[in-house]
Parts: C-alpha cells; sequence; structure tokens
C-alpha cells in the first residue's frame, strides 16, 4: 500500500460520539461545559499561517514558505485539527479512518491546539525540512500557555489526548508523500526545459529549471491520482484564440500598460501570498458568520485540504504541457507560426514571472478551491465579505465581494493584467480547483446519522 492509500477509503470507521453542550452551573466542573463557539480553531490557523508563510525577518518570523508549500502543511495542519474535534463531537466522517475513541466531554480547545501545534513542531521527518528553532520555540510557547487557559482534569487530558493522536496520524499518513522528492538519480526534480515555439524555458540563466518541480509529484490528499483533472490544455499557437489571448496580456500586462484605478486594486490584492490572504480572510468571515468551534474545523479543512489537492493537480498539469510564459511568448512571437502575433523581444510583464510553465495558472487553482469550497460549505455562493490586502509600509488594499465566486473572476483578470498568464491558463487553472473542490465535497468529511 502506498503512503497515505488508506485515507481514500470509502466509508471508513465512523466515531460517533456525540457532544453534550451544557451549560455549566455555578460549582459545577467548568472542564465539563464545550466552549461551542470558541475561536480556538481561528487562532490556531493564524499560528500556523505565521510560521509557514511570515518571512524570517518578519516581526513574527516564520519559515517563509512559497505558496504551493504553505498550502500543503496547512492542509496537514487543519485536517489534523479536523478530526480532533470530530473525534469529540460526530457528526461527519473522519479525514482519516481508524483514530482512537474519544470521550463527547473531552475539551475541543485542547484538542485544536495539540493537534495543530503537534502537527507543526512534528514536521522534518527527512526530506522534508523542520521549520526553524525560533518558530518551533514560539509554538511551544504558545501551546503551554493555550493549555494553562484550559482547566485541569479528565477533559482536558482527553482533548490533548485526541489532538495528539490526530497529529501523530496526519504526519504518519503524511511520511514519504513525495513533498521535496528528489529524481531516481538522486538530484532534485527538474522542469523540461524547451526549445521549440510554445515551449517553457527559463527567463534567464540564473533562473532555476526545477523551482518546486516537486509538489507535481506529491501524494494526494483526497485525489486518486495527480493527474486526476486533467486539463485540455493551452491553445494550439496557430489558433486565433491563442492570438486573443497573446495580444490581451501583451496590451494590458505589459510593466507600462495602463490600468484603471479598479483594475490596481486587483492587482496589488492579488499579488498577495494566496494561502496567507484566503486564510485570514475567512476568519473573519468564521467570526461574523458565528460558526461554531466544530464548524471552523470543517471549514478549514475543506478549504485547505481542496487547495492542496488542487495545487498538486495543476503542478501536475503544469508539467505535462510544459507551455510558455507570456514574457517568451512576446519575445518569441514572430516565430511561433502565427501572424496575428507581433513578437517584441523589449516586452517585459507588470510582475516577474515565476520559473516555472504558464499552464495552468497556479494562482486560479488556488482561489477557485478555497471560493467554492467554501460555497460548498455554506451552501451558497452568495456572502458578503471583504479581501484585504496588508503589507508593511503601505495602505491596505480592499476589494468587496457579494459571492465566492466574483474572488475567481478578479484572480483570473489579476494574473492577465500582471502579465504572468494567457487567460485560458487562468480560466483552466480555476476548473482545477472548482473540480477538486466539489470531488472533496462529494466524497470526505460527509455528514453521517
Amino acid at each position: 500500500m502506498r503512503p497515505g492509500q488508506h485515507k481514500r477509503t470509502r466509508g471508513a470507521v465512523v466515531l460517533t460520539a456525540i457532544v453534550a453542550l451544557v451549560a455549566t452551573a455555578l460549582g459545577a466542573a467548568p472542564a465539563a461545559a464545550q466552549p461551542e463557539h470558541s475561536d480556538a480553531v481561528r487562532v490556531w490557523n493564524l499560528h500556523a499561517s505565521n510560521a509557514l508563510i511570515n518571512a524570517p525577518t518578519a516581526g513574527t518570523p516564520g519559515a517563509g514558505q512559497a505558496p504551493p508549500v504553505s498550502q500543503l502543511h496547512l492542509a496537514m495542519v487543519q485536517g489534523a485539527v479536523y478530526d480532533a474535534v470530530n473525534a469529540i463531537v460526530g457528526g461527519y466522517q473522519p479525514y482519516l479512518p481508524d483514530l482512537p475513541p474519544v470521550s463527547p466531554s473531552a475539551s475541543q480547545d485542547a484538542a485544536v491546539a495539540t493537534a495543530a501545534h503537534h502537527v507543526l513542531v512534528g514536521l522534518g521527518i527527512a526530506p522534508v525540512p523542520p521549520l526553524p528553532q525560533g518558530v518551533r520555540d514560539r509554538l511551544d510557547a504558545l501551546y503551554t500557555a493555550a493549555l494553562a487557559g484550559i482547566p485541569n482534569g479528565d477533559a482536558k487530558t482527553e482533548g490533548v489526548a485526541a489532538g495528539a493522536a490526530a497529529a501523530a496520524a496526519m504526519l504518519e499518513a503524511r511520511t514519504n508523500d513525495g513533498r521535496y522528492a528528489v529524481s531516481p538519480t538522486g538530484g532534485p526534480l527538474l522542469w523540461k526545459v524547451g526549445t521549440e515555439p510554445g515551449e517553457w524555458r527559463p527567463i534567464s540563466p540564473p533562473e532555476p529549471s526545477n523551482a518546486l518541480a516537486w509538489v507535481s509529484a506529491v501524494e494526494p490528499f483526497t485525489l486518486e491520482s495527480t493527474s486526476q483533472f486533467r486539463t485540455k490544455g493551452p491553445n494550439a499557437l496557430t489558433s486565433g484564440a491563442y492570438a486573443k489571448d497573446y495580444n490581451e496580456v501583451k496590451d494590458v500586462g505589459a510593466l507600462g500598460s495602463p490600468r484603471t484605478p479598479e483594475q490596481t486594486a486587483v492587482v496589488q490584492v492579488y499579488a498577495a501570498h494566496p494561502p496567507e490572504l484566503f486564510n485570514r480572510t475567512f476568519r473573519v468571515i468564521s467570526e461574523a458568520q458565528g460558526l461554531t468551534l466544530a464548524e471552523d474545523a470543517r471549514l478549514f479543512a475543506m478549504l485547505n485540504l481542496a487547495t492542496a489537492d488542487s495545487v498538486i493537480n495543476c503542478f501536475d498539469d503544469k508539467g505535462f504541457w510544459n507551455f510558455w510564459r507570456p514574457v517568451t511568448a512576446i519575445h518569441e512571437g514572430d516565430n511561433d507560426g502565427n501572424h496575428k502575433t507581433v513578437g517584441d523581444p523589449a516586452w517585459a510583464p507588470l510582475l516577474p514571472a515565476p520559473p516555472y510553465s504558464d499552464h495552468p495558472s497556479g494562482y486560479n487553482c488556488v482561489s477557485a478551491a478555497y471560493m467554492h469550497a467554501a460555497t460548498a460549505f455554506f451552501g451558497k455562493d452568495r456572502m458578503d465579505f471583504s479581501v484585504v490586502r496588508i503589507a508593511p509600509g503601505v495602505p491596505d488594499v480592499t476589494l468587496d465581494y457579494t459571492r465566492f465566486t466574483g474572488v475567481v473572476d478578479d484572480t483570473i483578470d489579476a494574473r492577465v493584467y500582471q502579465g504572468l498568464h494567457f487567460r485560458e491558463a487562468e480560466v483552466q487553472g480555476a476548473g482545477i480547483g472548482e473540480n477538486v473542490a466539489r470531488w472533496l465535497d462529494h466524497h470526505f468529511l460527509q455528514p453521517v446519522k
């Protein structure tokens, strides 16, 4: 059995404990009451985001992980948190089967803190690097403080045990899952470098050809393969559709292209680190919607598991199609066989292109997975919320929405305005995210009687 295969077993053993939420009478043991509206899931989601994503030089230092890497680890954290809480509360399928039974009076706060902390400090089984020592020390201090705020007793002890079991199961399931994998010869996995029209190649010699190529080989969390949702691929170079996308990004995505204030805001917001941006957005939405701790656990598991698998499928697709970025295409426009694409060797995109294939758009694989997972959780697309870009030293930039999928519309436009992708790569990337979110919603974390 390959690593993690057991976690896709349908109809896995379901923990049937039912939570008893009761008001604590004066003089009753305080540990018996469950903090239904505790913010523990949101708090530890923030701690995890800080630890994984923040730069080492930030005020709250972190590991500075790139979006695809941090997304995989956030999925591990939130999947374990979900399993720990669900083992206490019941009502839904566990993500990983065969966890030990837990008393319904166990402390959910203790379970959340323990599951999140233990996964984060447990990263580091070779070849995965551990979090920096200073980050782990801070997480240890946060965990100690969290447990100190929970009354001692059986409920606390049982909650810690539930969180520890869920974290251990997650770390075991993800051991040797392909993170930071190397090639059969022992070197890094590489993106294929082409020389023909349409083939991806590094933009300049210092640009690596191995940046995050290993993400394409990571064992999925819920999908049956890394290529389950293979896209139809980029438009043919000689087609009118390709020429249309080429000329659009050439006109609106250049470093000096004029942009409206609305376009500028979209460009600025969706240049941010997407797992940080969207997890923070949903912490605000969760609080505004008054979600319970158990609802938070399921929401953040759905968001991050779906997006992790969307990233894996997306990077597999990038390697399969190996399509050139607009900056290369426009430099080589006179050599692509399409008379409607005029080359410009001096053209530069608004933002530097990441060192891997254009097709499909990773940012839209991510944004669509988050937004369609949220639509599945809430049972509706309609929601009033805001997405806020926060960056040191500059004013915040806010975009207001009335539906989740409105974000996807904007991220598709944003990556064209930034000069990073052809529109077809954006649309098909969003399709991967939507398909993965729907797959998870139909096959995992399902309600049980």
